[in-house]
């Protein structure tokens, strides 16, 4: 059975405290000086009480629906689970997941980390390289002042390995550190197994640091769900098992309590089972970790497409992910036929994958299905082609794709109950 990992549950609770001013797009005037924890239990409405359109919400049934199941798959399979917290650097939604029983967090650099370390965040898996000396120096004394937190990030050179040593010269505890495989052309990670081996061969030289296991990111492998490219994932991950399996034949994790195996984005978790989670060989004590993060909210887009737990499941048995994220915007114009713009643009909504994707039309208390397609985005605008016929002062509610690049538009997300606009919480992210 994996452990839970820890928050400061305190530190999460006093974000309740913060009070509600013009800093926070979207909200109401009325919730001016009142706590979030007040506004989040008032029973605002979205559409009668004043919000400012556009505003991004998130599904309160869909995101527990999320939680747990992911939760139950990662404990059906024998998973830790440290979901990328970078996904919504939101503490309220780490401690949920702690509470379905996460083993840690993922962070992608030290600005992050230092947000978590601000809640108490622990383990933390930073999966990344961290060379930079500032940032070490800070990380060996949050290490010393707290022997209980636990955290390891990745190298994949030489150069990083003597970069980090010297930083740490004088540093009370090691630092564990896993290689990060990459791929020709992708980001980083070493390209071949000489290359692993090196690395992990200085790392083992190196007084600073601890060699506690392998790691990659097998998106980066492809975006897509045919035969091929599943091959190609499940080879990619095939490769990490085998360097562990090398290095610990070498010697290299002798002694180490806690062999960390680790890959997952939210597009492949069912490959990352099916090869990192098959039996390892006896003594050779190691702890599959998946990092999946944006499976929280899901989406109406891309992870929608390609998830095992999407529209088109890879998995049986386990229950499908639902969408938890909708933005609201109204309609300000409507200048020709068959073309209205809405008050949602680039800063509002998320547009490196997919366009936002209209789904309701709002009017007269009314909500009803809606057609159409976002064609465009401005900072501020969007250009919807409709085919149900709109109006100006309507609202339109649009699917979003990708998580990751839709929380870090908004401090505050209002949580809605199963009506769709009755607020029931809000949620504060710290980007």
């Amino acid at each position: 059975m994996v452990q839970a990992g820890r928050i400061d549950r305190e530190a999460v609770a006093a974000i309740l405290e913060e009070r509600i001013d013009w800093r926070f797009k979207g909200m109401p005037a009325a919730t001016s000086g009142m706590s979030i924890a007040d506004a989040g239990k008032a029973g605002l409405n979205l559409f009668r009480d004043g919000f400012l359109p556009p505003v991004v919400v998130l599904d309160g049934e869909a995101l527990e629906h999320n939680l747990a199941a992911m939760a139950g798959w990662c404990a059906g399979h024998g998973f830790a689970h440290a979901p990328h917290g970078k996904t919504t650097m939101a503490p309220q939604l780490f401690a949920r997941q702690f509470d379905h029983g996460a083993w840690g967090q993922t962070t992608a650099n030290a600005s992050q980390l230092r947000v978590y370390r601000a809640f108490g965040v622990s383990p933390v898996m930073l999966a990344n390289e961290l060379v930079d000396p500032a940032a070490l120096a800070w990380l060996a004394g949050e290490l010393d002042r707290d022997p209980s937190f636990a955290f390891c990030c990745w190298v994949d050179s030489v150069r990083g390995v003597g970069l980090m040593t010297e930083a740490l010269r004088g540093a009370g505890r090691q630092i564990d550190v896993l290689i990060e495989v990459g791929l020709p052309d992708g980001r980083s990670g070493v390209r071949d197994r000489a290359a692993a081996i090196e690395v992990a061969e200085a790392v083992v030289a190196s007084p600073a640091l601890r060699l506690v296991g392998v790691g990659g990111y097998e998106g980066s492998v492809s975006s897509e769900s045919t035969p091929q490219a599943l091959a190609a994932v499940h080879g990619y991950l095939a490769g990490l098992r085998a360097l562990t399996l090398d290095l610990a034949a070498r010697g290299h994790l002798d002694g180490v309590e806690q062999v960390i195996v680790t890959a997952g984005g939210s597009a492949y978790f069912d490959q990352v089972a099916e090869v990192l989670g098959e039996p390892w060989p006896e003594g050779l004590p190691v702890l599959p970790v998946l990092r999946s993060g944006a499976y929280v909210t899901h989406d109406s887009g891309f992870y929608d497409r390609i998830s095992p737990l999407g529209a088109h499941p890879r998995i049986a048995g386990a229950p499908p992910l639902r969408p938890a994220l909708r933005a609201w915007a109204q309609v300000s114009s409507h200048p020709e036929p068959g073309l209205a713009l809405l008050t949602a643009g680039k800063r509002d909504v998320p547009y490196d994958i997919d366009l936002p994707i209209p789904q309701l039309l709002r009017r007269g208390g009314s909500t009803t299905p809606l057609a159409g397609t976002v064609t465009a985005l401005n900072d501020q605008h969007a250009f919807l082609h409709y085919d149900t016929p709109v109006e100006v002062g309507d609202w339109v509610g649009l699917g979003l794709s990708h998580p990751c690049t839709t929380f870090d538009k908004w401090p505050l997300l209002p949580v809605v109950g199963p009506d769709g606009e009755t607020v029931v919480d809000l949620i504060r992210t710290y980007f």
